[in-house]
């Protein structure tokens, strides 16, 4: 079947499922609370959903440790909830994607169950080894989340791999039967009509032969023998052209550490493997890494990550566009300012919404939710989160901890969605939601933004609006003004009959804005901005502008 890249064209709205809305009013996120709210992504602009998983899970790593591939979790309203929301995201013309997660199950999948047991054929489903002679580990690499990436299971008598939290054992992928199942994995939602899928952690399945020590990365130790590894792009275009390639769908890679020029090797439109690529670089603009290391903010850094992608994809692969995810804090209190709080959320969304390539928002995002402030430890829910508050900076004291958590948690992401000024901001009518609401929500939330022509909600309907009215965007070509500007991100988008400059500040005071040799702004249509009667010798804090020319 020929692929028609439909998603070209379109804006994704990611959901966390847990804090998105509550439909039952059990205090939990859920599918019932989603289809509740289709209208309104769809008057957003939204085109598709991209759900978290929603599958059966113990909840050790918010989902992502699945124990049923082929099934809805009831708390989140079973197969019942997620086909009526399927069919209702279908009328209004929009695509559902689900989170494929195969470089690792739930230790209680069934699976892990049996292979603990060597019971066939599930006995290699997993990745065991003895313990070394010496009684160490079988190797040193590290967990991302738990320590060290190996834990004893006594029903087998080994030490089982697993990259993530202890409850999320990796599969063997080298094991053909692992492949057959991941397969059928994806034609049961295909089947079933689902548009796609997130492949989480994709680039992580294929591990170097012998699992060899690590004796250079300096985290995460052990990332060169599993990234990126001996038979990747093998089981990639195994599953593409058994599956993939038969089903009008569309795959987009999650991949830690990769550049451009690597990522051709997954998403050139001419022998990829992979539509689209999640790539970090954009998010490490303000740390090294990870969002726990974190190094004073870099408008340097973002610009070249940003740039770089648009200039080496242009013309062999589609680029993916996101400022906000689960898995990182909010980006108005990262890259932007809780002080200009609406100024520096505009300013972000036009940032990155008119680049060529298909946009991603995040569930909160497109009313600058921001990150919270907890009191303790206890109010967290996320395994990386409370391992790095108890195991990390043990020096410091607990305030010290604390606020590493407020800049670099994920959990800052994963607060429930502020609907409304109501109690636990209209995400639930239960007295106590599954996560605590961030308590900002009695002034940042959708229905007074709905009220006010001037919010950022507003202004996020507009400007995916007009993305999607501009051919420049779409067809254009990228072009960066003073990348060595530390106060100014500056590019334009151009094709046969329009370009467009988009100019965004990112200082806390007035700046002086300079004229780009062969734009003449005098001449020029400015279609969105953030600032009323803008100078054109000067910029305020956190002042957008987007100029438009018509050939």
């Amino acid at each position: 079947m020929e692929r028609k890249r439909w998603y070209k064209d379109m804006v994704f709205y990611q959901i966390w499922p847990r804090s998105f809305k509550d439909g039952n009013g059990d205090g939990m996120g859920d599918l019932w609370g989603v289809y509740e709210k289709l209208d309104y992504l769809k008057d957003l602009g939204i085109d598709g959903i991209w759900f978290s998983p929603i599958y059966p899970s113990p909840g050790a790593d918010g989902g992502y440790d699945i124990a049923d591939y082929m099934d809805i979790a009831p708390e989140f309203g079973g197969m019942e909830a997620f086909k009526k929301v399927l069919d209702g995201a279908h009328e209004r013309g929009m695509k559902i994607v689900m989170d494929l997660v195969v470089n690792h199950t739930s230790d209680e999948h069934e699976w892990f169950q049996k292979s603990r047991q060597r019971i066939e054929p599930y006995t290699d489903y997993y990745i065991w080894r003895p313990a070394r002679p010496d009684g160490k580990l079988p190797n040193n690499w590290d967990s991302n989340f738990e320590g060290a990436a190996w834990t004893w299971d006594e029903v087998r008598q080994e030490y089982y791999l697993h990259l993530f939290a202890i409850k999320q054992p990796d599969l063997n992928m080298d094991n053909p039967l692992v492949r057959e199942e991941v397969k059928k994995i994806l034609r049961f939602w295909l089947d079933m009509g689902v548009d796609g899928f997130r492949e989480d952690v994709i680039t992580y399945i294929s591990k170097k032969d012998g699992l060899p020590d690590d004796h250079l990365f300096p985290i995460y130790k052990g990332m060169p023998n599993y990234n990126h590894g001996p038979r990747i792009h093998q089981y990639l275009q195994e599953f593409k052209e058994d599956v993939l390639d038969h089903y009008d769908c569309f795959t987009i890679a999650e991949a830690p550490l990769v550049s451009p020029k690597l990522a051709l090797d997954y998403i050139d439109e001419e022998n990829g493997q992979i539509d689209m690529m999640i790539q970090f670089q954009c998010q490490c603009a303000d740390c090294l890494f990870t969002d726990y290391l974190p190094t004073p903010f870099d408008l340097r850094k973002m610009k070249q990550a940003f740039s770089s992608w648009q200039y080496k994809l242009k013309g062999r692969a589609w680029n993916a566009l996101y400022i906000e995810n689960h898995d990182h804090p909010r980006i108005v209190s990262r890259y932007g300012s809780e002080d200009f709080w609406k100024e520096s959320a505009k300013m972000l969304c036009a940032m990155y919404l008119f680049q060529q390539g298909t946009p991603f928002v995040y569930q909160g995002q497109e009313i600058g939710m921001i990150n919270w402030k907890p009191q303790s430890i206890d109010e967290y829910r996320d395994v990386q989160t409370i391992w790095n508050y108890h195991h990390s900076a043990l020096h410091k004291s607990e305030e010290e901890r604390l606020k590493r958590q407020w800049r670099s948690a994920r959990d800052n992401a994963r607060t429930p969605v502020q609907w409304s000024s109501e109690n636990n901001a209209g995400f639930t009518t239960a007295e106590t939601p599954w996560m605590n609401v961030n308590p900002n929500y009695t002034w940042l939330n959708a229905a007074q933004q709905e009220e006010d022509p001037d919010s950022i909600l507003h202004f996020y309907r507009k400007a995916i609006a007009l993305r999607k009215s501009l051919s420049c965007v779409r067809h254009g070509v990228y072009q960066e003004y003073r990348p060595l500007s530390g106060e100014h991100y500056i590019y334009s988008m151009e094709d046969d009959t329009q370009k467009i400059l988009v100019v965004c500040s990112f200082c806390k005071r007035d700046s002086n804005f300079r004229s780009i040799k062969g734009f003449d702004l005098n001449t020029a249509q400015l279609i969105l901005g953030n600032v009323d009667n803008p100078r054109t010798d000067l910029l305020k804090p956190y002042e957008v502008r987007v100029y438009l020319w018509n050939k």
